[in-house]
Formats: structure tokens, sequence, C-alpha cells
């Protein structure tokens, strides 16, 4: 059984039981060089793995790059 979300405005189905921290792993993204918005509420790193996605939940994914 699959959900849909929304990630950065588009379409993604994503297996029932994800977390934000298992989406992030699943788009091979580095997790301490990810800021997440959910539903547009913040998640910290410290609870990404307990914070689990549902069905029609708004993810923005900002990945932060460094450079001069």
């Amino acid at each position: 059984m699959t959900i849909r979300i929304q990630l950065n405005g588009e379409q993604r189905e994503l297996a029932t039981a994800c977390t934000v921290a298992d989406l992030i792993e699943e788009l091979g993204l580095r997790p301490e060089q990810v800021a997440v918005e959910l539903n547009k509420d913040l998640v910290t790193r410290a609870v990404r793995s307990e914070t689990p996605l549902s069905e029609g939940d708004q993810v923005e994914l900002v990945t932060l790059v460094g450079g001069g």
C-alpha cells in the first residue's frame, strides 16, 4: 500500500510506513545537508526518524550547498 505526498510541488508515491528520514535516504540525500518543511512546519534533524509521512502531506526539501 502506498500514500501520495507532494514533494517540492510534485506528486510522489511512498510506502505507508515512511518517515521523513526514510524519504531523505530514499532520495540519496545527505541528512546533514537538507532542510525539511512538512506542511509548512520545520522538521529538525532530531525528530526526522520519528516523523511519519501521511497521505496528502506537503514536503519541501532544500539542499544546502557550500561554496565561495
